[in-house]
């Protein structure tokens, strides 16, 4: 592609990307998907193993699976669920972690949740926005691991984290998979859509009567623009518009992407756990993995990072996790497990260069900034991505409704026009 012409242009191929562009092909209205990886998915995908399982390197679960859009069009495909309850709603392996303290330690989460609700409507009264931290229990022993919880749920530690924005997080506790993967679920969705792969964009001038999107591989003229790229790359860009939009940006740095890290490993002797077990590696502080055994029954061991612990982590490239979990793996189950496993597959999502991060959170003060950031510019610019999602971002399913908004909104300016 060196020059080309189109109605709407979809910068970005992700969940949001791919459900704007198929409800505008729905309306007959001609798109682009400008997507700067050689595939589509975005933080969504799935890679097979050498035994032909497949392994989801970004969002594995398809939450508030009873209100999630991606569910009819998993079975459109005729995709397999796995709707067993998830390894995070039961005991961990209670030789490890015995029972009394793991009850101790949910009496201590679901009191800290139970605080959120009270603490945001008083925030909200008193306009300020404080630290969900602010809630945890001062010397609490659980401390640490409510912060390693708080990794795993949103990629950053509650002193990051906005009380009132996490408190409008919407969940139904429905936690479904699929066997063959919900990056590739997702993927799929987007077969047959116009896609210019391997484009990344260099820059949205929105200057003139027509839009200009220069890219490496040419200018594409469009009249509208839908924006789907993560918030850490929106926030990254300051040039990326001309004119420039600090407005956008602003929002931006307030919603900036948390890190959670994926690891699976191989596990010999895999009959030994049970199916769906899990353990925490350590219980006394924040920097710890959460290891989850035998996903799906399969003999492998799929691992979480998050926080500040994947940012260090990944300074030293993968092998720097598979050293954690051995380490942490080991001290919990002897010396002699660190025989039993084998590095199998990662990836580093703060040093992709297209996603910078995992998903969303809001920092303490940028609660409305989800609004800024989702708003339209001048009729021609619209903007989706988990990020922008009032209740359902850090979700696919919640980009997936940004999408089709942004595209709605496109579709409603287009029949106004001359």
């Amino acid at each position: 592609m060196t020059a080309g012409d189109t109605d709407i242009v979809i910068i970005g191929g992700g969940a949001a990307g791919i459900a704007a562009a198929r409800r505008l092909q729905q309306a007959g209205i001609e798109c682009l998907i400008v997507e700067a990886r050689g595939r589509l998915g975005g933080r969504a995908w799935t890679v097979n193993d050498a035994s032909g399982f497949a392994l989801d390197l970004g969002c594995g679960w398809l939450h508030s699976a009873d209100d999630n859009p991606w569910v009819d069009i998993a079975r459109v495909q005729g995709a397999t669920f796995d709707t067993a309850p998830p390894p995070w709603t039961r005991p961990s392996m209670t030789d490890v972690f015995p029972l009394a303290e793991q009850k101790d330690f949910q009496t201590a989460l679901m009191n800290f949740f139970e605080r959120v609700g009270p603490a945001a409507a008083a925030d909200l009264a008193h306009g300020q926005d404080r630290p969900a931290s602010d809630l945890l229990t001062p010397g609490d022993r659980w401390n640490g691991l409510l912060n390693a919880a708080a990794t795993y749920i949103a990629g950053a530690e509650w002193a990051r984290m906005s009380t009132i924005d996490f408190d409008r997080y919407r969940d139904t506790e429905i936690n479904w998979r699929l066997t063959s993967g919900y990056g590739a679920m997702i993927a799929r969705h987007g077969d047959g859509l116009p896609a210019a792969l391997d484009c990344p964009v260099q820059r949205i001038d929105h200057s003139g009567k027509r839009i200009r999107i220069e890219t490496k591989r040419g200018v594409i003229a469009c009249n509208h623009v839908i924006v789907t790229l993560p918030s850490t790359i929106l926030a990254g860009l300051e040039r990326l518009f001309f004119p420039a939009l600090p407005d956008k940006t602003e929002a931006a740095l307030g919603l900036p992407l948390g890190l959670a890290d994926k690891l699976f490993m191989t596990l010999d002797g895999a009959e030994e756990f049970e199916p769906e077990s899990r353990l925490f590696g350590r219980t006394d502080r924040a920097a710890t993995a959460n290891y989850h055994f035998r996903p799906f029954g399969r003999p492998m061991i799929e691992a979480y990072f998050g926080g500040s612990l994947a940012h260090e982590l990944e300074t030293g490239g993968e092998e720097a996790f598979f050293d954690f979990a051995k380490t942490e793996l080991t001290g919990q189950l002897g010396g002699g497990f660190a025989a039993r496993i084998k590095p199998l597959r990662s990836h580093l999502w703060a040093a992709d260069p297209y996603a910078r991060g995992s998903y969303s959170y809001a920092v303490p003060g940028a609660a409305e900034q989800r609004a800024v950031l989702a708003a339209p510019v001048d009729q021609r610019l619209f903007f989706a991505g988990e990020a922008c999602s009032r209740h359902d971002f850090s979700t696919a399913h919640g980009a997936y409704r940004s999408g089709i908004a942004a595209a709605e909104q496109a579709i409603n300016v287009r029949r106004t026009e001359p």
